[in-house]
């Protein structure tokens, strides 16, 4: 590795933020100097908490992580937040930049955040995202905060990059209860329900139990936490919940089953995404694939057996 990479390597590990900023950027650039630093920084990784948000659209998510940053911080950690936003259609950056809500936090050289956009990549965390939490992780932050956006199958894989995972929901909304039905539920070891002092809190607290009691009766029990997050009302009883999760999986021995998991569908997940790149570019002008996708156009093809033939011919290639 060239000189001037092995000092960023070295300023990134020794927590400097201009160095974690410009690391992110190569990566984001998917610049190969950039995937040269995560290579060198990798072996460095691994001690950071990671705490995974996620929620339909308008619940609070931001203000919560605000209000968790100013209450992590009082206890002297160092946090790192990346938030997955929705891709610009114009600019394909981040299209609500950095989160306002957290804009309390900007000047303290002990939080660092980074908005990024999910870019189309399916489950809404980029490629580069994941590697964004590595580079956080080897500059020494105690805790990562990682946030996407909307909620839904589309969004799960979350779970592959967190330890711990966080449903964010609020009273009142048609979505929060779809998004329980169908079948999120499975993803969160804690349950927020945030804006807490909503008439109709009550009532959600017990529909979100009954889904809960539709599933597995043993191990973790997940608890519902009540908050009122622009107020930070619940907020330390989050952050205690959060504790004891931590707490349980790494007395189960099912924290490094966890990150075992979670690293090996990354993995796949980087190289699924480099082949379905390599893949399109290969075939976008090859004629004979075009004629093939002409055949099923007319109906003369099916697309399973298209996508068979257009697999085979790149094997022999």
């Amino acid at each position: 590795m060239p000189e001037t990479e092995t000092a960023l390597a070295q300023r990134l590990m020794s927590g400097d933020r201009r160095a974690l900023a410009r690391a992110i950027s190569l990566v984001e650039d998917d610049d190969p100097e950039g995937w040269a630093l995560v290579r060198e920084v990798y072996p460095h990784t691994g001690k950071s908490t990671i705490v995974g948000f996620t929620g339909p659209p308008g619940v609070g998510k931001s203000t919560l992580l605000a209000a968790l940053t100013k209450l992590e911080r009082e206890r002297d950690r160092t946090i790192g937040v990346l938030s997955i936003d929705p891709s610009s259609p114009f600019t394909k950056g981040a299209l609500l930049g950095d989160r306002i809500r957290l804009a309390d936090h900007f000047l303290d050289p002990g939080v660092f955040i980074r908005s990024m956009a999910s870019r189309g990549a399916l489950g809404g965390l980029s490629e580069a995202a994941l590697q964004t939490a590595l580079l956080m992780d080897a500059s020494g932050r105690d805790v990562i905060l990682l946030e996407t956006v909307g909620v839904g199958q589309a969004e799960v894989d979350i779970i592959d990059h967190a330890d711990t995972v966080v449903l964010v929901l609020m009273p009142g909304s048609g979505d929060s209860i779809q998004a329980l039905k169908a079948g999120v539920m499975e993803i969160p070891d804690v349950i927020v329900v945030n804006k807490a002092d909503h008439p109709l809190t009550d009532t959600m607290v017990r529909e979100v139990k009954s889904v809960l009691a539709l599933g597995p009766q043993e191990g973790w029990e997940v608890p519902i936490v009540r908050t009122e997050a622009v107020r930070g009302e619940g907020v330390e009883e989050l952050l205690e919940k959060l504790a004891e999760h931590r707490a349980h999986i790494e007395a189960e021995g099912a924290l490094s089953d966890r990150r075992r998991r979670n690293l090996m569908n990354e993995v796949l997940a980087i190289a699924a995404f480099r082949m379905r790149r390599e893949l399109e570019a290969a075939v976008r002008e090859d004629p004979e694939v075009q004629e093939l996708l002409d055949r099923v156009v007319s109906r003369e093809l099916d697309p399973a057996s298209a996508a068979v033939q257009i697999l085979t011919a790149r094997e022999g290639d």
